[in-house]
């Protein structure tokens, strides 16, 4: 691989990449804490917290990595009128992430708490509605979608099952996107894929892979080869990258495949990795880097954020340290 190549790119290329996320936005709030007791109360150990987090999760989390990285970033999603709606609010502000197109609603902002002792998590607790959106949200999405549309170089669809990723959102973005021949990669949730038809990039795990295929596959080359190539062929997409956790990744592009090995390291945490390897990809897309070297940039990206406790986006600084 041409590390020099890919320097260049993180230094000087990204700050001209435009990425448009669409997606679930989620508030990630953590509690850090030792345990050294038991409760009187029930047997439940007790938490004496020392730190509290809160940081970005699911499309917001993929926005703030494209960001963190010089990205222009612009972010569409709902979010809600609560505390937790605010705080995120303004933590995507920080970031400089356009948020025009985000929605204030009166669903609960999707949040998760966690409440962590050293690197073990105990609890936790989602605060969420996943209910569709309702028709005028979803007219008043898709206008935001069209006007910003024309003016990125690709658009990621982050699904996490809360009610945003339609099938009409997803078909409408697929079609605008192959119409101006822009880059559309999607992160998948559930079993069934039919809304992602069309899309150039799906991101899946290997269980997310699984959930959709009538025999389970292990995790092996070959196999994931002939299970990618079915799902390529069924839902006319461009091209496939599966990610094997401590095989790294797989990327199916065409006739091009490349098996790109996971860094040997300490693995603390995986919560966001998947958004990391999207964003990163994608990224590269953009940047008209060829997909098996924008798969290769997003493995280095990711083997750094596996490293951190919690979810985490990995810095410019931090992604050409570990090139």
């Amino acid at each position: 691989m041409n590390h020099e190549l890919l320097k260049n790119f993180v230094t000087n290329d990204i700050d001209k990449c435009r990425v448009l996320v669409v997606g679930d936005a989620m508030l990630d709030k953590y509690y850090f804490g030792e345990v050294s007791r038991i409760s009187p109360e029930a047997p439940v150990p007790i938490n004496r917290v020392t730190k509290i987090k809160e940081t970005f999760g699911g499309a917001a989390n993929v926005a703030h990595n494209l960001a963190l990285l010089g990205c222009h970033t612009s972010l569409i999603a709902q979010i809600g009128t609560e505390n937790h709606g605010d705080n995120l609010i303004d933590k995507l502000i920080s970031r400089k992430i356009d948020i025009l197109g985000v929605m204030r609603t009166d669903k609960p902002t999707t949040t998760k708490i966690r409440v962590i002792s050293g690197h073990q998590q105990m609890l936790r607790l989602d605060f969420e509605d996943t209910a569709d959106l309702t028709d005028d949200a979803a007219d008043k999405m898709l206008k935001n979608i069209s006007a910003q549309i024309k003016n990125v170089d690709a658009v990621i669809i982050s699904d996490y099952g809360k009610g945003v990723c339609t099938e009409k959102i997803c078909q409408t973005i697929i079609q605008k996107c192959r119409a101006q021949n822009k880059i559309v990669a999607v992160d998948p949730k559930g079993d069934d894929w039919t809304k992602y038809s069309g899309a150039n990039f799906i991101t899946p795990n290997l269980k997310e892979l699984n959930d959709i295929l009538p025999k389970k596959i292990s995790n092996d080359d070959t196999e994931i080869e002939t299970a990618a190539r079915g799902v390529i062929e069924k839902f006319n997409l461009s091209g496939l990258i599966v990610t094997r956790s401590a095989k790294g990744l797989t990327v199916i592009d065409g006739e091009n495949i490349s098996h790109i090995k996971a860094k040997t390291q300490e693995v603390f945490d995986v919560s966001g990795a998947g958004d990391t390897v999207i964003s990163v990809f994608t990224l590269g897309l953009a940047g008209k880097l060829n997909s098996a070297v924008a798969a290769y940039l997003a493995n280095v990206a990711a083997g750094v954020v596996v490293t951190k406790v919690g979810t985490y986006a990995v810095s410019r600084e931090e992604l050409l340290q570990a090139l």
